[in-house]
């Protein structure tokens, strides 16, 4: 499955269809007069928010939208049938943008949200409309109006409630691999993970919380280099950041103000987000240097920090508990 976060369409609403022109025949009636039916409308095209979609790929071969056309009018005072509707499923957090990428139009986030995007056009009147004490016999009838018809941007924003950040190889994608039921690609080499991946942490049988993991971020991530800057606006949605450092790196802190400052010179809202600090690997070191790294955290960084390893696998769950209270706690 291609993740696809972005993506531009062509949509084109049904044209209305024409009104009739005709006058009444039958067989004893000399002056049957105008009859000629209205056109019928143009289908609407509908987006249609279905959580069973995640990325925009069933966008990756079809870029072209066409409702279909009102029917014309016909004689004996009968409308035309109108077109049917579009409808076009999305994922939820999609973003609709005009063809400039310049305005917001839509921020579709629940399920089964629904926006007429492009509206068909009117059906004509057919010149039974135009009968009137002075024009017995009209044989004016108006065409149908055209449908909507432009381009749009689709851009997709991952709803989650917590964001896993960090450098390349830190470990995100197995401690998401761990507390959730994803099945992301984990590898000991950087840039393992090359597009989000989403899981699902189960607290208890009443309560559920989405994690996303994006690429591990880089210095001069926001210029560009990398994977990772692609990717963050998926977790501008979320409530906390877990920030995951690798403890075995020669310099952990100066890892994680890498990771900082590229947030800040990315989105200043994203840096301010709560954030919970996750030492990893903490069994490839010895007690004392972590509890020496996390007290220096904790006196230099006013975080939350919590350690983990992927052999105590209980750790790992307290962390997102302890990240879940960080969403829930008001400061």
């Amino acid at each position: 499955m291609f993740f696809i976060d972005e993506v531009k369409i062509h949509l084109k609403a049904g044209d209305g269809g024409n009104g009739a022109v005709s006058f009444h025949r039958a067989k004893f009636i000399e002056f049957g007069g105008p009859d000629g039916g209205n056109g019928g409308k143009g289908g609407d095209i509908i987006l249609c928010v279905d959580d069973n979609i995640t990325t925009l790929a069933n966008f990756r071969y079809r870029q072209h939208f066409i409702a279909a056309n009102g029917a014309n009018g016909s004689g004996s005072n009968r409308t035309g049938f109108s077109g049917d509707d579009l409808i076009i499923t999305i994922p939820a957090g999609t973003q609709v943008f005009d063809n400039t990428y310049s305005y917001l139009m839509h921020d579709l986030e629940k399920n089964r949200e629904k926006v007429v995007i492009a509206k068909g056009g009117l059906g004509g009147a057919g010149n039974a409309c135009f009968k009137s004490s002075v024009s017995r016999a009209p044989t004016r009838a108006i065409k149908g109006k055209k449908g909507d018809e432009f381009s749009i941007w689709l851009s997709l924003k991952l709803l989650s409630d917590i964001g896993i950040i960090g450098l390349p190889n830190a470990g995100k994608s197995t401690f998401l691999s761990i507390v959730t039921d994803a099945k992301p690609k984990v590898s000991d080499y950087p840039f393992t993970t090359l597009s989000p991946q989403l899981g699902v942490f189960r607290v208890d049988i009443n309560k559920e919380v989405v994690l996303a993991d994006i690429p591990g971020l880089i210095e001069g991530a926001s210029e560009g280099l990398g994977l990772g800057d692609r990717f963050l606006k998926h977790i501008e949605r979320c409530n906390v950041l877990v920030h995951v450092v690798d403890v075995t790196t020669q310099n952990p802190v100066a890892s994680y103000h890498t990771v900082r400052n590229e947030l800040t010179k990315y989105s200043m809202m994203l840096a301010e987000k709560k954030e919970l600090i996750v030492l990893s690997k903490c069994d490839l070191i010895s007690e004392d240097e972590i509890t020496v790294l996390q007290n220096t955290f904790i006196n230099s960084i006013s975080r939350e920090v919590m350690r983990c390893t992927y052999v105590e696998r209980d750790t790992m769950r307290k962390a997102i508990l302890k990240a879940i209270d960080l969403t829930e706690r008001h400061d």
